[in-house]
């Protein structure tokens, strides 16, 4: 979800917490089985489902393990930024290894997830790329040495 603000608080019903959780199960569940489950018709559902991806509620994507596609170095880097903390997050954002950006409170400004091949890529990027940004003060990496959880499943408990 590129931008969050678009769908702030939209109200969701029961019905369509109860959907988003069977395709939070099974990004592939077919139509037909998610409204028997839901006590909605196939046509209903995929109107419904319809609608939550028009209104930016939700995406239906494939996630991989970073790992396994070849991309053994993760890595979250705090960033303090002089002026305008926007254009900083604007740029990082259009980086490919960039999977998560978010303005921050406190210590630092931004932090950004980085997704590399390894330790010679995370260094490049942060070293050539991030810290080579305009507005860039200072950065801190925090490198993944194990992920322990990761779920996709806030929003409908």
């Amino acid at each position: 979800m590129a931008n969050r603000d678009r769908n702030a608080n939209v109200p969701l019903d029961s019905v369509s917490k109860a959907i988003i959780e069977q395709l939070q199960e099974d990004g592939r569940r077919a139509y037909a089985t998610i409204g028997k489950a839901v006590g909605l018709s196939e046509a209903a559902v995929r109107q419904r489902v319809q609608k939550l991806l028009d209104q930016g509620v939700m995406q239906i994507v494939a996630v991989t393990d970073p790992r396994t596609v070849g991309f053994s170095r993760q890595a979250m880097v705090g960033i303090v930024v002089e002026g305008d903390v926007e254009d900083v997050a604007d740029a990082l954002v259009a980086m490919d290894e960039v999977d998560y950006v978010v303005v921050t409170a406190g210590s630092f400004d931004l932090m950004a997830e980085l997704v590399c091949e390894d330790d010679e890529h995370l260094l490049e990027l942060i070293n050539k790329r991030i810290r080579a940004l305009p507005g860039v003060r200072r950065t801190e990496s925090f490198v993944y040495l194990k992920l322990r959880k990761q779920t996709y499943t806030w929003g409908t408990r």
